[in-house]
């Protein structure tokens, strides 16, 4: 028969155990953190060749201390210590350390085409979406151009109408007397204009997306209502040709930019509607991460679609090269995301 061992006895035998155990390892703890705290400040030019090899020894001391400390059902506080402990060292020890110029090369080289690649699908049906728009007005507004005005602000036509003649609308797009009167001292006032809206629709499309990407298609159908009206309007008064490479310029970039913003929306709300094996919260978590990358890369599209638009646009006035300069644009884009890559695990 165990005999009684004294309450007090008892009551002091699991703090001893743990005394005694941080008493023994917490010397090699202590040492650990500290080449840490270095090793986070100064990178590995802060340690010796001697404190280099003895950082995996102390990270395996660590790892062992934590077993121990598991199997024994040790005070809460003390685990918690050396777990954090323990996944600070493998992050450092053995996660990837990149600069921020090696993270933004990753992301303009892997990141951003990898990203667009994976919505291609969402890229499709969107610039289906914006086509199918495009035909809708351009078809209603051929045909009876009242409908006009129910598609493009008046604000935004500047003008730019059923109502207007041939020699103005050629003005508008740099091949009338009006253009040479132009003042192109104001031209990055009208770039920077342009990019703020673009960014500003192309972000609340994406935002839209939430809500089981309807109202992002919808945002979409609806720039492709606003180009084929103003197409119609063009080609109904013999401008089509003309009108055709003032849009090119910076009309390839821009309209990929919104198919992608688009696509980015989409995403979400399909993974929202169909989350699979994964919670609701989870799949648009998974889903956010993708679009965040191509949103990001869809700022940087519009802010070239706005150069070309503010500048080039206004200051190239050859149709064929503003046909050749869009074309150029559209094979560079589609070279960057779609050249094959091998996906690495993040």
């Amino acid at each position: 028969m165990i005999p009684d061992l004294p309450v007090a006895a008892a009551l002091d035998a699991p703090a001893f155990s743990t005394g005694r155990f941080r008493a023994e390892r917490e010397a090699d703890w202590i040492a650990f953190d500290a080449l840490l705290t270095r090793l986070e400040k100064r990178g590995a030019k802060g340690l010796s060749s001697e404190e280099l090899l003895q950082l995996p020894v102390l990270y395996r001391a660590t790892l062992s201390s934590l077993s121990i400390a598991r199997a024994t059902s040790l005070d809460k506080a003390l685990l918690g210590h050396l777990e954090a402990l323990s996944m600070r060292g493998y992050f450092l020890i053995y996660g990837v350390r990149q600069s921020r110029f090696d993270r933004m090369a990753r992301f303009f080289t892997r990141d951003w085409p990898l990203a667009v690649q994976a919505v291609w699908k969402e890229t499709l049906i969107i610039a289906a979406i914006i086509i199918l728009g495009a035909i809708t007005s351009w078809s209603l507004v051929s045909s009876q151009p009242d409908w006009y005005y129910s598609f493009v602000d008046e604000g935004m036509a500047g003008g730019r109408d059923p109502r207007a003649t041939a020699e103005f609308l050629q003005s508008t797009i740099g091949h009338g007397k009006a253009a040479a009167s132009e003042d192109e001292g104001a031209l990055h006032v009208f770039a920077t204009f342009l990019f703020t809206h673009n960014s500003q629709v192309s972000i609340l499309s994406f935002a839209l997306g939430f809500a089981f990407g309807i109202p992002t298609m919808m945002l979409e159908f609806y720039q492709g209502i606003s180009l084929g009206a103003m197409v119609a309007v063009f080609t109904g008064k013999g401008l089509g040709y003309d009108f055709g490479g003032w849009l090119f310029i910076h009309g390839t970039t821009e309209l990929f930019a919104a198919a992608l913003s688009g696509a980015a929306g989409l995403r979400i709300g399909a993974a929202v509607v169909f989350p699979g094996a994964r919670s609701r919260l989870q799949a648009a978590s998974d889903a956010g991460r993708t679009a965040g990358k191509v949103m990001v890369g869809v700022i940087i599209m519009l802010l070239v679609a706005g150069l070309l638009e503010g500048f080039g646009r206004q200051l190239i006035t050859d149709t064929v090269m503003r046909y050749g300069i869009g074309t150029v644009m559209l094979l560079l884009w589609f070279a960057y995301y779609y050249i094959p890559r091998r996906s690495t695990a993040t």
